[in-house]
Formats: structure tokens, sequence, C-alpha cells
């Protein structure tokens, strides 16, 4: 028995060492194909032997990918995680603390400060949250991964810029196991298109300069079509005999349609929305603005732009998720996802990997008010909620990437 035992422990070591060796010169020929893509973009061998000097795949990045979501949370639970009372008072807080900044920066960009706040504070605990993975060696190990091919390899050779163009030190790049960086968690890709130096010292700092984090942030939604003074919408009471068919239309248009704030506040007199039910016609519905949609940019994800909205608006009417979701907002199951159409797009989140897919309001479709139940297992373009501290989009990218249409011209097209 012992001899076996030997025999069995001797093989499982034989086979585990030829695993690695055959490993280790995978990864070695993926870096010689990279290192002829990189010279192809201009980028010098000292700066490739640089960044990957010692990299090996990291077994960690590995299992936080393959890391299944988790399911079942409801979608209040959620907001209520994000737009909780110490984020609220951190916002509070840090809104005080970088007042003038704030203000130059909302003058500069024109996008509203406590958004900014809001998005600074859900994506780095306001710079609080330390980033601790190597981002050369967690894009490498995705990339020659082949996971999402040829996103992460994209973003390598993004990285590789920022690095030769003396963006960012080696020792500095840190980020997600995904490769977000800093308080404002880019990829480089996105580092390189919106990254702002505000406080003027030749660097744009994302990691340590509050100012250059938050300009960068403004920079990114004013590239995609943020809209100065427009609010990003409201929670509205559904009248009963409410004709789900409408999805879209002026503020007058929906007033006269029967849909007013809870609050008792009035709508808007001019401007336009979409009516969105986050989890069907039977759950909360709020309008939405164009400005939602930029916020879906940034992170698309109904819950993640909610939290973002509901925590800018926190320091004048401190939200309750729970009361706003009235108990209604049920778990989003796996077999919502399966039944889900149309097909589902990979993301990532900062240790977890996301599926959601994009749905459409389950009123649309109604002939009339009478024809539309409430059903857990078809929510509208729900977001599978989870903890979290950044989410990575991936293969589309559209939280990162450019060349999209316009907020404004996807609103008009009845699209998010």
């Amino acid at each position: 028995m012992m001899l076996r035992r030997s025999f069995l422990m001797l093989a499982f070591a034989v086979a585990s060492t030829r695993a690695i060796s055959e490993d280790s010169a995978s990864f070695q020929s993926f870096l010689d194909g990279l290192r002829r893509d990189a010279a192809a973009r201009a980028i010098k061998r000292t700066t490739f032997e640089a960044a990957f000097a010692g990299v090996t795949p990291d077994s960690a990045v590995l299992a936080a990918m393959r890391r299944q979501p988790e399911y079942g949370k409801p979608f209040g639970s959620y907001l209520a995680s994000l737009v909780s009372p110490a984020r609220i008072e951190g916002g509070l807080r840090k809104s005080a603390q970088w007042a003038a900044t704030l203000r130059a920066v909302e003058e500069k960009f024109g996008v509203d400060k406590s958004i900014l706040v809001s998005i600074w504070g859900i994506e780095s605990s306001f710079g609080e949250s330390e980033d601790r993975w190597d981002v050369f060696r967690s894009l490498a190990t995705l990339a020659h991964a082949g996971f999402q091919h040829p996103f992460f390899r994209d973003e390598l050779l993004s990285a590789l810029k920022m690095l030769q163009e003396a963006h960012v030190p080696r020792r500095q790049f840190v980020g997600s196991w995904a490769g977000a960086m800093g308080q404002a968690q880019f990829l480089p890709s996105s580092y390189l298109a919106y990254a702002v130096d505000f406080d003027g010292d030749g660097y744009a700092d994302i990691w340590r300069s509050v100012p250059d984090a938050l300009a960068s942030i403004a920079n990114y939604l004013q590239k995609f079509g943020w809209r100065p003074g427009l609010p990003w919408g409201f929670e509205v009471a559904v009248p009963q005999k409410f004709d789900y068919r409408a999805s879209r239309g002026t503020f007058p248009e929906w007033a006269q349609r029967g849909l007013g704030r809870p609050d008792g506040g009035r709508l808007p007199d001019t401007g336009a929305a979409i009516l969105f039910f986050p989890t069907g016609a039977g759950g909360p519905a709020f309008l939405v603005t164009a400005n939602f949609v930029v916020l879906k940019r940034f992170n698309n994800s109904d819950a993640y732009a909610l939290a973002v909205a509901e925590l800018s608006e926190a320091p004048r009417a401190p939200p309750n998720p729970h009361a706003m979701a009235g108990g209604r907002l049920p778990a989003i199951t796996r077999r919502a996802r399966r039944s889900a159409t149309p097909t589902f797009r990979a993301r990532l989140q900062d240790g977890r990997v996301q599926r959601p897919s994009r749905f459409r309001p389950a009123g649309r479709r109604a002939r009339s008010a009478t024809e539309v139940r409430h059903d857990p297992r078809r929510p509208s373009e729900p977001r599978l909620p989870q903890p979290r501290r950044h989410s990575l989009a991936v293969n589309y990218a559209p939280s990162f990437l450019g060349g999209a249409r316009t907020a404004a011209e996807r609103l008009g097209a009845g699209r998010f």
C-alpha cells in the first residue's frame, strides 16, 4: 500500500511538473507573439522587456475569472449595498473636502459634481480602496488564456504604450485583477483616451491625484454625451389602466398619460425620457433621460446607474432603496438568464465574472395593461447585482471604449 501511494505521489509530481513546463512554454510563445505585435506598433524592445521581466501567469487571476457570479440577490438589496449610510457619509465628507476642485471640474466639463462624487465613491471608495494586482501580469494572464480575445491582448498593447510614453512608471502599474486602474478604475485604453492632468503637474495620475481622477471621470462622461443641467430621471407612479405599449415621449406627454412622481414633485416641462422597468411591469418604474444612458456607458448596468443616481441625490434626500423597491424587486435567477434574449454578453468585475443580458420591458409587447403580469423570470433589463468595486466591459466594452453613438442618439433609438 505504501509503495503504491508513493508511486501515485511520484506520478502526480511528474505530471504537475510537465504541466507547469508546458504552460511556461505556452506563455513564452504568447509573449513572443505579443512582442511582434508590439514592435509593429513601435513599442521598443526595452519597454517590452521592462514590462514583462519576471512576469508569469497568475493562477489567482484565472480563479477570479472562473468564479461564478452570485445569483439570487434582490435588485433592491444591491442598491442598498451601494447607497449605504457609510458611503453617503463619505460622499458628504469628500464633497466638503474637495469642494473647490469639484466646482472647477464641473465648470470645465459640465458634469454635475454630485455625480462625480457618487461614481468616485462606488468605483474606489473615494480613493481609499487599494489596488494590489500587477496590471501587466493580470492582463497577460487573461490574454494568454484567450479570454474574450482580443480584448485583453489589445489592453496589454495599450499598457505598453502607456509605459513607453512615461505616463506611469512600471512599479505603479497596479489595479484590479482584470486590469482596471486607479481611483477612476480605467483600463489602459481608457486611460490613454480620457485621463486628464487637472492639477497641472504634467502627469494624469488617477492613482494618487484626486483632481486628476475626478476630472478624468468627468471627461469620460462628457465625451459620451453628458448634457449639463439634465436630470438623470425620476421614479414615477404608473396608473392602473396605463397602456404599456408606450415606451418613450416628452415629459409633458408622460404627464398626460397619467405618470407622476411619488413624492409629489412635478415632471419637467421640457425634455424627453424612456419609461424603464428594472424588473418588469409589476415593479417600480422610472423615467430616464439621456444622462442615465451616459451613466451606463461608464458601466453598462441598470443597477449601477440607479445606484450612482440615488447616491448623488442622497445629500438632499437620503434614499431608502428597500423602500423604493417596495419589496417588489425579485432575485435574478439562473433560469431567468437562460431564458432571456438577446444573447448574453460577458462582463468582468473586480474579482467576478458577470454575464448580463439585455431584456426588453415586458410591457412593451402587451396589447393592454390587463395582459401585463409581473414575471420575476423575465425582468426588464436587469443587471445581476453583486458586491463589487468596479466592472469592466468585455468583448464590446461599452464602458471603456469609444466609437459608439452618443447617448442622445441611443435614447432616440430607444436603446440602452
